[in-house]
């Protein structure tokens, strides 16, 4: 505990008044660091936040009102806080009662038009608290029952540190089973928001612990997921006047004081763990109100403690020692934190000087720059300037065309998913899609020639695994028609007729999605590659006109290329469709062969057991009526010489057969079915393989090509016509001198505020060094 003021001697006073003068401007200096970097958009040095972790019923927020010694939040039994309440104070001398503001929270919920009506006003106490309530009770009422969104108050008041506390919706421990699936979900979610808050390196932990056994870490569990050793969590046992009551002997009372390490080590920040008691009741002037005001509150505090450390003094048969006494009551707890949050700040201030050392060197060479670019606005230099963004922005094209790793995957690369979703599908009539297990990177995050390349193998692995789609019967009989000069069927004719509309049908989609999606891939070089550019100093802010000029021209140019290489590919495809060249359309002539055979040996048996049992019938009906010997001469030659014959005859007769199913007869024979098919399915084959060969092939001689080397003279063309028009038309001189001017003076007045704070830190870092030379 702090020394008594009237204690004090004249020189330990001075030294105290000094301390509380350096804190005072210590405070006031991290106010407007925290304010310019707000305004900049950038990051200033953590300013020490405690944050307030406990289950639900712990008197978290019953705690919390007691530290600042006025009532504001929803407190009661059961779930109270459901959305965290962030109080960021701020120190003020001037105030000398609480000050308080609502702002908006970050995140989206259902009362972003009503709390945007409120956010950014001052407002008294009780609305405050009017409206925490009233959240509370909506999201009471609400499916999710949490929200993660902060409540945000600001608070300005002389006795504040510069602190922010935030309070967290209650810990949930639900029941087990499927019925309680919904109390379980949102434990988790509770979980996971509590885990956020506190993971922060800078953040102070306040552990509320509702038990007698510290043996029970009920909060501890989720707070060691984080903070394992404990190294920057503050523990509280909360409610100590109900636990006090709970104890029968001196021994418990003694152990609950002082754990023992196997249960809690020496790590914990302070040592040993606080004990507290706030007192029931509501501020107000209703009759439901214990306090008429929130002195009264802090008076009740006050007595609260000193009846806990009676009551224990009674359990332990002894007085408490000092340190015991330093570690009860709510008092204690804030001058702990006061102190802690004292060092915390004075050790963050030799690190602060370097970032502000950094942050003016870097504000420096921005005036610089700008400066630089003021004196650059002449018709000689715009125009050279315009040539070397010209020729970077050419080299970073290529160079991502090529491979490179310099732009961030998680910002410009996509996965398989993402580019499907973005710039299409390879999709045909009956749907069929890759897993995306099956391809090659899907999961990678991809851009440029990476990604080009990617899609290019998709498309190959997709059409190469077309099948020929079915062939009906009715297909099969209207595609025979009728010969200009006779009435027979020409089966060939039929198959080619099949063959190309089906191919024809099948792949003119993926020709035209191939071109979509590598449109598509080609258009993301523009952002990425003036990222590249910005990223290598080249200010491309001051060249909005002429980035979008470029840009223009890019897509207008790679827009026409793919037209006109698809345009290429379809013609391709309509003369591969168009007639059959069966040195191109046959390739895979073995295993057309293989059935022909199969075909033929079918037929031929067939025709064979035909014959076989005609003959054997033949004998049969001879052998009734005469015998071999009785035979003439003349019928037994007859009959040797129509056995030397017959190969013949079977072959005569082969044919005849063949030409009856196939030319004369027009009922579809399965022999003549299974013929269509073959030579379908074999045309079908041939024209899909020479267009994935063709496809791919003028994809990269026509779109990927001129992109490399007729893009950079269309560009210069572009740019140098340009000139000759009308330089505003490239980069708006009269826009850009304004916009350099303000930008100037936004610089300016920003060194000067950086220049300021670094001279503040300074003296404050020289002062609170000679302070510590003194004690």
């Amino acid at each position: 505990m702090a020394t008594p003021p009237e204690s004090l001697s004249p020189a330990a006073a001075a030294v105290e008044d000094d301390w509380e003068e350096a804190r005072g401007l210590l405070y006031e200096a991290y106010n407007e660091l925290q304010g310019l970097a707000a305004e900049l958009g950038g990051a200033a040095a953590p300013a020490p936040a405690v944050v307030v972790v406990g289950h639900q019923t712990d008197g978290k927020s019953a705690l919390v009102e007691a530290l600042m010694g006025f009532q504001f939040n929803h407190v009661g039994g059961g779930t109270k806080t459901r959305r965290p309440v962030a109080l960021h104070l701020r120190f003020n001398p001037r105030c000398h009662v609480p000050r308080c503001r609502l702002l908006a929270g970050s995140g989206a919920g259902d009362d972003e038009d009503e709390e945007a009506g409120v956010a950014g006003r001052a407002m008294p106490l009780a609305d405050i608290q009017a409206y925490i309530e009233a959240e509370n009770m909506r999201l009471e009422n609400d499916p999710s029952q949490f929200s993660e969104k902060e409540i945000i108050i600001r608070i300005e008041y002389k006795h504040c540190p510069n602190l922010t506390i935030i309070d967290t919706p209650g810990l949930i421990l639900p029941a087990p089973g499927r019925k309680n699936r919904v109390l379980q979900s949102q434990a988790c979610a509770v979980e996971t928001l509590v885990r956020a808050k506190i993971k922060h390196k800078e953040t102070i932990i306040l552990c509320l612990e509702d038990c007698s056994d510290w043996s029970n870490a009920t909060t501890r569990r989720v707070v060691m997921q984080v903070d394992p050793d404990l190294a920057r969590t503050v523990l509280v046992s909360t409610k100590l006047d109900t636990k006090i009551l709970q104890f029968a002997r001196a021994s418990d009372v003694e152990v609950f004081l002082h754990p023992p390490t196997c249960v809690l080590d020496g790590s914990l920040l302070g040592g040993y763990p606080f004990f507290t008691s706030v007192p029931s009741g509501r501020v107000g002037s209703c009759h439901e109100a214990v306090f008429r005001s929130n002195e009264e509150f802090k008076k009740a505090i006050s007595l609260r403690e000193l009846e806990d450390v009676a009551s224990l003094e009674d359990k332990l048969g002894r007085g408490l020692t000092k340190e015991e006494k330093n570690r009860i009551g709510v008092s204690n707890l804030r001058l702990f934190l006061e102190e802690l949050l004292r060092k915390r700040y004075i050790e963050s201030v030799p690190l602060i000087i370097p970032l502000l050392e950094k942050e003016h060197r870097g504000a420096t060479r921005k005036l610089r720059e700008v400066n630089q670019e003021i004196s650059d606005l002449d018709e000689a230099k715009m125009k050279e300037k315009a040539r070397l963004f010209h020729d970077s922005f050419l080299s970073k094209l290529s160079l991502l065309l090529k491979g490179m790793v310099v732009a961030p995957p998680d910002r410009f690369g996509e996965t398989l998913i993402n580019e499907r979703i973005n710039g299409g599908t390879f999709t045909g009539s009956e749907n069929f899609l890759i897993p995306n297990k099956l391809m090659p990177n899907a999961g990678m995050r991809l851009y440029g020639g990476a990604q080009y390349h990617r899609a290019m193998a998709e498309f190959r692995l997709i059409v190469g695994s077309i099948k020929c789609p079915p062939i009906t019967r009715e297909e099969i009989v209207n595609a025979c028609g009728v010969e200009d000069i006779h009435d027979g069927t020409n089966y060939s004719r039929t198959a080619c007729v099949l063959a190309v509309a089906k191919a024809r049908d099948t792949f003119e989609p993926y020709l035209h999605q191939l071109g979509f999606r590598l449109l598509y891939i080609m258009k993301r070089l523009i952002p990425i590659s003036a990222f590249l550019l910005e990223k290598d100093g080249e200010n491309c802010s001051s060249h909005d006109v002429l980035v979008k000029r470029v840009k223009a021209a890019f897509d207008r140019f790679a827009e026409s290329t793919e037209q006109s290489c698809r345009e290429r590919c379809m013609e391709d495809l309509v003369s591969t469709t168009r007639y059959v060249t069966w040195s191109l359309h046959n390739k895979n002539r073995a295993g057309l062969r293989h059935f022909f055979d199969s075909f033929v040996a079918q037929e031929q048996l067939s025709v064979n057991t035909l014959t076989a049992h005609s003959t054997g019938l033949h004998e049969q009906s001879s052998g009734l009526n005469d015998n071999k010997q009785d035979r003439p001469k003349g019928d037994f030659k007859s009959s040797n010489s129509s056995e030397s014959n017959s190969p013949t005859v079977a072959s005569e007769t082969r044919l005849v057969d063949l030409l009856d199913s196939t030319l004369w007869n027009r009922r579809l024979a399965p022999s003549s079915e299974r013929l269509v098919y073959a030579l379908v399915h074999q045309i079908f084959h041939g024209i899909k393989e020479h267009f994935l060969v063709t496809t791919e092939l003028k994809f990269n001689c026509f779109l990927l090509m001129p992109i490399v080397d007729k893009l950079p003279a269309l560009l210069r063309e572009d740019l140098e016509s340009a000139f000759e028009d009308d330089l505003d038309s490239i980069f708006d001189v009269t826009q850009l001198r304004h916009s350099l001017g303000q930008r100037k003076r936004d610089l300016e007045i920003e060194l000067k505020r950086i220049k300021r704070l670094k001279e503040k830190f300074a003296e404050i870092n020289k002062k609170l060094n000679s302070l510590q030379v003194r004690q």
